[in-house]
């Protein structure tokens, strides 16, 4: 959560940390704050809620010339938000802005009592810390190391002082930090979107790594030990992450799934099978089941996947929620292939979840859309989804694309030991090679979506139902009706509806049923049919048509489940979007959440 920026040379420098907190709002938006050091002058800026605050607080003030400065978008986790709880935190002469949480900061902060503390955050007790140290040992470097090895917990660290005026301190342990340069002028970022046109080469910091920098020169230390940077280039193009037209990110990233999955398969797919770069038939040696383990969107990708696993290629799969996987003494076996989902990679219980599989001995894979991630480059293997710059919170191109890296994953493991036939393999990679028509969003459609959204503001409450892998895709659905209308919804499996939840049903239950055509048809009506006796509200996705249903969305007749799988999911990320859009939210940006999980 959260995201930090940095920046060292003769540039605007208000210009450069306002648009690269620009580009991280999507990670924090609750504060913002920048500060700027010139020539011993220190202008510090803070404000409540969108980034808009902060720029109108700073808009008298043009910095000249050569100087650093660092900026902090927040997402609130330890305090309220507040402009004394926003970033950058300050002591006597040290300012600080941090991405992560402190675990030990109450006890730091009990140790540094006679200090003035002015905020509930964690973070502040950062720069006390190193002021403190400071004092005892007269050497800035020094007593920035002293202070982050007594540091317990994530972070990633900018820290600027008036001891040394022209450096940026910076570390990095659990959260995202990248340091990009072009000649003498020194940039930081959580990723990479605020460095595109400014850096020409970057270094992505692994945990444990920490340094300073100065103009022209970045010292990097792994404990006690200097080490080189590993300097590559930066070539994405900044136009990927603007929004070409459309009312929001998120609209615009549902009308990329057709263009994206095409970039998913290419290179993976070919006529009579899947052939992954990343994988060989070694590393999947011994493997007799699969665990995989996620979060969120991610999760219900993986719990999808799981059906399509075991379904093509015969191996066993459990499904693990990270956050609880952490906690459960999970009992872990060699033979087991641990699977990891994230968009962003830098998940935290998701990270962590991979750390305890690594550390049991267990061959490990991450699925993952950004590369040079945290968990990219902790996984044994890794296979990127491809789908690009994602900057609307409420995940879409990433689900999809997650899902059919598991598709082929389940193929591409059946060629490996012969589960399917090689006729039922070519039935896979043509629905595969049909998906990006399925996942084309169709005009008339989405003006019926529209028109329907209209009828689904009100209510006590939706229920998403769905049957075999259409229950995870249920579980999607609801996801994303709660993340951005913040109206009450629930994925059930439909059989599962007698068993309690149908005590709910009445007009103002609103059911959203996915029926599939390939996958228990009779079954999921039979419990459709259910609840229309007992008056609930039905909204019917499906290409059969179904006369019980008040609202009726018609896919089209595809004769491969999957691809009524993803025609469905795009409606119903089109029927959330749109019902948030008449109850007036910020679809991109909404409440209580951030895009990149970093924290527990």
């Amino acid at each position: 959560m959260c995201g930090i920026v940095g920046y060292i040379g003769s540039k605007n420098i208000k210009t450069i940390l306002l648009e690269g907190l620009k580009e991280l709002e999507y990670r924090g938006y609750d504060s913002a704050g920048i500060a700027i050091m010139q020539d011993d002058d220190l202008h510090i800026f803070k404000a409540v809620g969108k980034l808009d605050n902060l720029q109108e607080k700073t808009k008298e003030y043009e910095p000249q010339g050569f100087g650093v400065g660092i900026g902090h978008t927040r997402w609130a986790t330890h305090g309220k938000p507040t402009e004394l709880n926003a970033h950058p935190h300050m002591g006597e002469y040290s300012y600080v802005v941090h991405n992560g949480i402190i675990e030990n900061f109450k006890e730091i902060k009990e140790e540094l009592k006679e200090r003035d503390f002015v905020s509930q955050t964690d973070t502040e007790t950062i720069v006390h810390l190193f002021e403190e140290y400071l004092k005892k040992y007269e050497n800035p470097q020094e007593a920035f190391h002293k202070t982050i090895e007594r540091l317990e917990g994530a972070y990633a660290i900018l820290l600027i002082t008036k001891a040394e005026p022209y450096k940026i301190f910076f570390a990095k342990k659990g959260s995202p930090l990248i340091v990009g340069r072009d000649g003498s002028e020194i940039y930081f970022a959580s990723s990479d979107a605020p460095l595109i046109g400014h850096a020409k080469e970057v270094h992505y910091l692994e945990d444990g790594e920490w340094g300073v920098a100065k103009a022209g020169n970045i010292e990097l230390f792994k404990g006690n030990t200097p080490i080189p940077p590993k300097f590559q280039k930066l070539s994405i193009n900044k136009e990927l992450a603007q929004k070409g037209g459309f009312r929001f990110f998120m609209e615009k990233e549902i009308y990329e799934q057709s263009d994206v999955i095409t970039e998913t398969m290419m290179g993976r797919i070919c006529d009579d099978g899947i052939d992954f770069d990343e994988l060989d038939h070694e590393f999947l040696h011994n493997i007799s089941n699969i665990t995989i383990c996620a979060c969120g969107t991610s999760f219900h990708a993986g719990l999808s996947g799981s059906y399509l696993i075991e379904q093509l290629a015969k191996i066993p799969v459990r499904t693990e929620i990270a956050s609880e996987f952490r906690y459960k003494k999970p009992v872990l076996q060699k033979e087991t292939l641990f699977v990891v989902i994230s968009q962003s990679g830098e998940t935290a219980d998701t990270l962590e979840a991979l750390k305890m599989a690594k550390d049991a001995g267990l061959k490990t894979l991450a699925i993952c859309n950004v590369d040079n991630s945290s968990i990219v480059r902790l996984a044994d293997r890794s296979i990127l989804t491809r789908a690009g710059i994602e900057k609307g919170v409420a995940s879409t191109k990433a689900f999809t694309t997650q899902l059919m890296v598991l598709w082929m994953l389940s193929v591409y493991l059946a060629q490996q030991n012969s589960s399917l036939a090689p006729k039922e393999i070519e039935e896979e990679i043509h629905a595969m090679s049909t998906t990006p028509k399925a996942l084309k969003v169709r005009q008339e459609m989405h003006e019926r979506i529209k028109r329907l959204s209209k009828r689904y503001l009100h209510g006590h409450g939706f229920f998403y139902i769905g049957r075999d892998i259409f229950y995870p895709l249920a579980l999607e659905g609801a996801l994303k009706l709660k993340e951005i209308s913040y109206l009450h919804a629930e994925g059930y499996p439909a059989g599962e509806m007698k068993h309690g939840p149908i005590a709910l049903a009445d007009p103002e239950l609103f059911t959203i049923a996915l029926m599939s055509k390939n996958k228990l048809y009779e079954k999921t009506k039979n419990n459709v049919e259910e609840l229309s006796a007992r008056d609930a509200t039905i909204c019917a996705i499906s290409s059969q048509e179904f006369d019980l249903a008040d609202d009726f969305i018609k896919i089209n007749d595809w004769n491969h489940f999957m691809l009524e799988y993803y025609e469905m999911a795009v409606v119903l990320q089109l029927l959330a979007m749109e019902i948030a859009i008449r109850l007036g939210n910020d679809v991109d940006m909404p409440r209580n959440l951030a895009k990149s999980v970093t924290v527990e």
